[in-house]
């Protein structure tokens, strides 16, 4: 018998010498990929104060993503309403630090959370913001008297269609962090926890471009402008108990103090019908050069428009979307407010366009002064054939957690036990 071996026993023993090969560089290489699968930039450790005067995540630099969720409480009594704010109060401090998470030791109950972040939780600069919507101080709670003075029920604008089934709630949750998993397990960590009290009404998610935030540039928004240019600036403290903060000398409850008012906007955006838009038109529109974020005629974005030098508005619209929205007459905040927005996707409309757009967010002193005379001065202006806003509402954000506060919300119900 001859030993010379026949096409088909060359080949298998060639595939095995080839897969025995092949095993043993992906052996010797896995150290490297394990390694560089190891190394990141981004600090998930890094964590943001919840505890102070204020809540953290109002005047906070803004996280890539956030979620806002609205709540009604289910609870009928004042304590069950205690409970929520104390069981809050207790995740929000558990969330926002380090902690290696316990393993599932009975197969025969549910696991102790949900597992997305693996075995490690980490901060991620994780911000959960607390809110109060009017409905809260109806007659269930005894509430009434304590009510703040400006909050009120989000009423239709002109150029609104309100959904119902995206407006109002009892309590209002905007949690924010760096990236969409760590708002995630924020979220399904607190409904796990507070599903004995609260039912959740709506829930919108946000994003950042990660590029701006990383360059520390001005986010672009889905029109593709730079959003909040003119913001004020949060390191300014006095500026920031002018128009954000209530403070001891506001005409305000007195529980009220370190908190602020919340306007929330769900505005959907018609992206099909812009991006057919010429380009002039757009920074018509909006009085901002498109690429640079500049007042149009000027080179930079903070560059100041000058408005004295344009009085019949030849170079900046009058209807433009930033002159009407800041016409700096008398002063420069003439919005006295402080922007907070974020982008959403929410796939596709019934009639198949793009459900994208905005969740705007302000925060203010006063509703009046802030948010709403602002919105009447952008009524009618040519950027609303691209807008329809359809949800949201206001709130009042609970003064943050210090010394005299065992837990958020705490000088409200105090007050509310207090007999009469």
């Amino acid at each position: 018998m001859s030993d010379k071996k026949t096409p088909s026993t060359f080949t298998l023993s060639r595939r095995r010498v080839l897969k025995t090969l092949a095993v043993g560089s992906a052996a010797l290489s896995m150290p490297t990929l394990a390694a560089n699968a190891s190394e990141s930039s981004h600090d998930y450790s890094k964590t943001i104060n919840f505890k102070g005067d204020h809540q953290a995540g109002v005047i906070t630099k803004e996280q890539k993503d956030a979620s806002f969720i609205a709540f009604d409480v289910t609870s009928e009594t004042l304590d069950g309403l205690e409970t929520v704010l104390k069981i809050l109060t207790e995740r929000i401090a558990y969330l926002t630090q380090d902690h290696v998470l316990p393993a599932n030791t009975d197969d025969k109950l549910p696991p102790h959370e949900s597992g997305i972040l693996g075995r490690a939780l980490k901060p991620d600069s994780l911000t959960i913001t607390v809110a109060l919507g009017e409905s809260l101080f109806d007659k269930r709670f005894g509430l009434a008297p304590f009510k703040p003075k400006h909050l009120q029920t989000m009423t239709s604008f002109p150029n609104d269609r309100l959904e119902p089934n995206w407006c109002g709630g009892d309590i209002t949750l905007q949690i924010c962090a760096d990236s969409p998993e760590s708002v995630i397990y924020a979220v399904r960590d607190i409904i796990q926890h507070t599903n004995k009290y609260l039912s959740p009404r709506w829930k919108m998610d946000g994003f950042l471009p990660s590029r701006d935030i990383d360059n520390k540039s001005t986010a672009i928004n889905l029109f593709g402008f730079k959003d909040g240019t003119g913001n004020a600036s949060a390191s300014d403290e006095k500026l920031m108990n002018e128009l954000v903060w209530v403070t001891d000398t506001d005409k305000e409850q007195s529980w009220c103090v370190g908190g602020s008012y919340q306007a929330i906007r769900l505005i959907r955006f018609n992206l099909e019908f812009w991006d057919r838009t010429p380009l002039e038109d757009q920074e018509n529109n909006f009085g901002r050069h498109k690429i640079s974020g500049a007042p149009i005629g000027m080179k930079h974005e903070q560059d100041s428009p000058e408005f004295d030098k344009d009085p019949h508005g030849d170079r900046i619209l009058f209807d433009s979307h930033m002159r009407r929205a800041e016409p700096r007459n008398p002063e420069r905040h003439t919005a006295k407010l402080r922007r907070r927005s974020y982008s959403y996707s929410l796939g596709l409309s019934n009639t198949g366009a793009l459900d994208m757009g905005l969740i705007f967010v302000s925060y203010q002193k006063n509703l009046k002064t802030g948010f709403i005379d602002t919105q009447k001065r952008l009524n009618g202006e040519p950027l609303e054939r691209y807008i329809k806003p359809f949800g949201g509402g206001y709130y009042f954000v609970l003064p943050g957690l210090n010394n005299d506060q065992s837990y958020i919300g705490a000088n409200l119900i105090q007050l509310a036990k207090k007999p009469t």
